[in-house]
């Protein structure tokens, strides 16, 4: 049985166990006090001072007489979230592209060929492929990189979702109820996104991705919107955007910078490798971002940039530095340059666009 399977059992036991409806002070009060003791010891273990939080946060929902139905949701959230960050763990390290598309796009359809192909070249590049870990697109990407540098995200579905023959039975293969755990496992653990054409799943997945990064609240990463070779699949949703989007001024010019359209794997491939040749990561120490890099712009470099992107500053100017004290936990990075400045939150378009000249150095 696997580690999944075994945890449903026990969901599914717990759930036909009797439990009181509400809780009484006298029935609360020994477990506050034997939380108290438990959290005591938390605090002197490293990283204890975290799980005591979410420790805290369980009973706490004793506390608030939380819905029965409202506690298994979070349980199994929380489940879910432990057992895909175990199976990422091992490869932390390794940079991940996310390949999404239509299940049921069929073996000898160009998308297809084409994702296969992309799965193939990623993995060539050492890179490990992502799907969904089903049917058409899925199965595709998964057929190109092959079962080594592949993960598996499928989730349990009624109807269409059966997972793909290259990573069945995968240690990588991670099955998943919520589509939200799903959603956060596969933008926490990518450094790049590849789109096919696909249905409202799809057009969920690629709206999602350019939405976080948009919005400052997932790092900066290529997005590469891919269609058959002369197809018009993101062509004509690029007219819906410009017409309706960029035209009612509800996005701005610059987000058209987040991601790139292309029929070509040749251009999709170095849209996502290239955007890793200079530039390596981002934190952010306070309000200022931290941006690590591989070469370090020079004089002439550094005084383009400030003349050119000071538009994104909240304050201040762009400066070269060592490894500050914020990333004292990251000492694998401490050779590496770093471009700091107090970036202004909400011009992403243009941070890409800086990203994008560093990576001309």
């Amino acid at each position: 049985m696997t580690p999944l399977a075994a945890e449903a059992a026990i969901e599914q036991s717990q759930e036909s166990a009797e439990v009181p409806t509400r809780l009484t002070r006298e029935q609360i009060l020994p477990i506050h006090e034997a939380g108290v003791k438990l959290l005591a010891e938390l605090a002197k273990v490293p990283d204890g001072d975290i799980v005591s939080e979410v420790v805290a946060n369980a009973i706490k929902l004793l506390h608030d007489q939380t819905n029965r139905g409202d506690l298994k949701l979070i349980n199994t959230s929380l489940k879910e979230m432990r057992y895909a960050l175990k199976v990422f763990a091992p490869y932390r390290d390794v940079r991940k592209c996310s390949i999404f598309g239509s299940a049921r796009t069929p073996e000898d359809h160009p998308d297809y060929v084409s994702a296969v192909q992309m799965g193939k070249r990623m993995a060539d590049a050492g890179w490990m492929v992502i799907t969904g870990a089903g049917g058409g697109i899925m199965e595709a990407g998964h057929g190109g990189a092959g079962a080594g540098p592949s993960f598996g995200l499928a989730i349990r579905l009624p109807f269409e979702q059966k997972t793909n023959p290259f990573i069945e039975g995968d240690k990588k293969l991670i099955n998943f109820k919520y589509f939200f755990t799903r959603k956060l496992m596969f933008v926490r653990s990518s450094h790049a996104v590849v789109v096919y054409p696909g249905g409202f799943g799809t057009m969920d997945e690629a709206f999602e991705v350019l939405t976080l990064i948009q919005t400052g609240k997932s790092v900066p990463a290529p997005i590469v919107l891919v269609d058959q070779p002369g197809g018009t699949y993101w062509l004509d949703w690029q007219e819906y955007v410009n017409k309706q989007l960029l035209g009612r001024r509800l996005i701005s010019e610059h987000d058209l910078s987040l991601y790139k359209i292309t029929d070509s794997v040749d251009v999709a491939v170095t849209e996502v490798t290239k955007f890793f040749s200079n530039y390596h990561s981002i934190r952010y120490s306070r309000d200022e971002m931290i941006m690590r890099v591989q070469r370090a712009p020079g004089f002439e470099e550094l005084a383009h940039i400030n003349a050119t992107f000071s538009d994104i500053l909240a304050r201040g100017t762009y400066r070269m530095s060592e490894a500050l004290p914020a990333e004292k936990d990251e000492p694998a990075l401490a050779h590496l340059p770093r471009l700091v400045f107090a970036f202004n939150r909400k011009d992403a378009g243009r941070l890409r666009m800086l990203i994008d000249y560093l990576n001309t150095l």
